[in-house]
C-alpha cells in the first residue's frame, strides 16, 4: 500500500465529467499486426514487474489522508486491453478520430487507471496502439509503463512465446479502519517531518537552493498577477486532436545555426501557430504574448535513479505579436534561459512540497475549489518529452510514428505535447471540440512556422547535422 503524492491527488481531484485527466499516445507500426491474443499475452507476462497496472486508488474515509494504491481484487487484463478495426480505407485521419475518442473517454476511477487498444485496418497494412493512462498514475510510476518495455530495440522475437506468468494473488484490500488509522498516524508525523525538513534546509549546501526557492516563489507570484485573456474559457466533453511532424535533424540544424535549444525552436513554432490562429479569428496580435505553462524537471543530482517524478513548471510568454520567425525564436530562447536560471521552477516545486504537510481533507478542499474557479493564469500547456532516437519494435514490427496526447485542464481549451523518436519530431495538439472548431489552423500554423525556420537555415548546416 503506497500513498499518492500531493501532485497525484491533484490530478484526481481535478477530474470532472467534462475534464478527463488522461495522458495518451498513438503509436504507428509497420504490419502485419499481431493478433489480439498475442498482444494480450505480451502485456500479461510483464504485469508482475508493474504492480501499479493491477492496482486501484482507495480513498481514505472523510479525506483524513491522501488516497493510497492498493491491489484490485477484481482486475482482469482484457477489461483494460481492447481491439478496434478501422473501416477501409483506414486513413491516418480515421485513426486519429478513433484514437482521440478512445483516449478521452473517462476512466473508471475505482479500477486500475489505464487502457490500451490494438487498432488494425490502417492503410498500407499498418496497425497502431492507442494508449491512455490517468495523469495520477503516470506520475506515480515515474513514467515507466508497460508500453515502454513492450517496445524493444531489436526486431528479433523469441522463437517460442514466453511462459505464462504464475497466477496472481492480490494483497488483501485495506479496510476503512486501517486506512483511517494509517492516515492519522501519518498526520501525527507531519510535525516531525517538518522539523526534519527544517534541519535539512539549514545545511550549508541547502541554503543556496533555499534562497533560490524563495526568489522563485516571489517570481511565480508575480507571474500569477498577469491575466491572460482570449483563449481560456469553459470546455465541453469532446476533444479534437491534430498531428504535426518535422525532422529532428532539421530542427537541430535550426538551433545550431541560429542559437537556442531544440525546445526553443519547438516553442517558437508553436508561437507562430498561435499567431496564425489569432489572426484567423480577427484578433489583434501586435505586441501581444500568449502564456504557456512549460513543465520542467527539478530532480536533484543526488536523486538520479530514484522513483517518483520531480516536476515543476515555468510560465513562458510566447511572442505571438512578432511576425518574423527568427525574432520569435530569439525572443523565446532569451526568455526560457532567464526562466530556467531565475528560480521560478524551484519556487513552484517548493509550493508543491509544502502541500505534503497539509491534512488530506484540507488539501482536497483546496484543489476542488481551485478546479471550479475560472483560470486565467496561462492559456495553454506545452510539454516536450525527448524519446529514443533508435527504431523500436513491438513483437518484431517497427514503430514508425509516435504522437502524444495531453489532456485539457481547468479553462484550458488547447494543450500541446511534443515527442521525438528515431530522427522525427511530432506535435500532438489537443483542443476542445466545442470551443475550438479551428484547431487545424493552429496545427497548420505550427507546420508552416517550423518550415519557415528550416528554410532560413543553410542546407549545409542541415547536412552537417545528418552526418554528425
Amino acid at each position: 500500500m503506497q500513498r499518492l503524492s500531493p501532485l497525484d491527488v491533484s490530478f484526481l481531484h481535478l477530474e470532472r465529467d467534462i475534464q478527463q485527466l488522461n495522458v495518451g499516445s498513438a503509436l504507428l507500426f509497420e504490419g502485419p499486426p499481431p493478433t489480439y491474443d498475442e498482444f494480450c499475452t505480451a502485456i500479461e507476462v510483464l504485469l508482475p514487474a508493474f504492480p501499479r497496472y493491477r492496482q486501484h486508488v482507495r480513498r481514505v474515509p472523510l479525506d483524513l489522508g491522501r488516497p493510497v494504491w492498493a491491489d484490485d481484487p477484481h482486475f482482469r487484463l482484457r477489461d483494460h486491453v481492447g481491439h478496434r478495426r478501422l473501416r477501409a480505407p483506414g486513413t491516418d485521419d480515421a485513426l486519429r478520430t478513433l484514437a482521440v475518442r478512445l483516449i478521452s473517454q473517462p476512466l473508471d476511477l475505482d479500477r486500475p487507471l489505464w487502457r490500451s487498444w490494438l487498432v488494425t485496418g490502417l492503410r498500407g497494412g499498418r496497425f497502431a496502439l492507442v494508449n491512455t493512462n490517468h495523469h495520477a498514475m503516470i506520475d506515480g510510476i515515474s513514467g515507466a509503463d508497460i508500453i515502454g518495455v513492450l517496445l524493444t530495440a531489436s526486431p528479433e522475437t523469441p522463437a517460442t512465446p514466453p511462459p505464462r506468468s504464475p497466477e496472481w494473488t492480490p494483497e488483501p484490500e485495506p479496510s476503512p479502519a486501517h486506512l483511517v488509522t494509517d492516515a492519522v498516524v501519518e498526520l501525527g508525523s507531519s510535525p516531525v517531518r517538518a522539523v526534519q525538513g527544517l534541519a535539512h534546509a539549514l545545511r550549508p549546501a541547502a541554503l543556496t537552493e533555499s534562497v533560490a526557492e524563495v526568489v522563485g516563489m516571489a517570481r511565480f507570484g508575480e507571474q500569477l498577477a498577469h491575466l491572460e485573456l482570449g483563449l481560456n474559457g469553459p470546455i465541453g466533453p469532446q476533444r479534437d486532436w491534430r498531428w504535426v511532424r518535422a525532422s529532428l535533424d532539421d530542427v537541430k540544424a535550426v538551433k545550431n545555426h541560429h542559437g537556442g535549444t531544440v525546445n526553443d525552436v519547438v516553442l517558437a513554432a508553436i508561437a507562430g501557430g498561435f499567431r496564425a490562429l489569432l489572426l484567423s479569428r480577427g484578433q489583434r496580435v501586435d505586441g501581444r504574448t500568449l502564456r504557456s505553462m512549460v513543465p520542467v524537471s527539478t530532480r536533484h543530482t543526488d536523486e538520479h535513479g530514484t522513483l517518483g517524478n520531480r516536476v515543476s513548471a515555468v510560465f513562458a510568454d510566447l511572442p505571438v505579436g512578432e511576425a518574423d520567425p527568427l525574432a520569435r525564436l530569439h525572443a523565446v530562447s532569451t526568455q526560457l534561459h532567464t526562466l530556467k536560471t531565475g528560480g521560478t521552477a524551484l519556487g513552484v516545486d517548493a509550493l508543491l512540497g509544502a502541500a505534503d504537510l497539509l491534512p488530506g481533507g484540507l488539501y482536497a478542499l483546496g484543489v476542488k475549489a481551485w478546479a471550479h474557479s475560472p483560470q486565467r493564469i496561462f492559456s495553454t500547456v506545452t510539454t516536450n518529452v525527448p524519446g529514443p532516437q533508435v527504431p523500436l519494435y513491438l513483437l518484431g514490427r517497427r514503430m514508425t510514428d509516435m504522437y502524444p496526447y495531453i489532456p485539457l485542464g481547468a479553462d484550458l481549451r488547447i494543450t500541446i505535447g511534443i515527442a521525438s523518436y528515431a530522427g522525427g519530431l511530432a506535435w500532438g495538439v489537443t483542443g476542445d471540440h466545442d470551443s475550438v472548431p479551428d484547431l487545424e489552423v493552429l496545427s497548420d500554423g505550427i507546420d508552416d512556422s517550423v518550415t519557415e525556420l528550416i528554410a532560413l537555415t543553410p542546407p549545409s548546416t542541415r547536412s552537417e547535422v545528418r552526418h554528425a
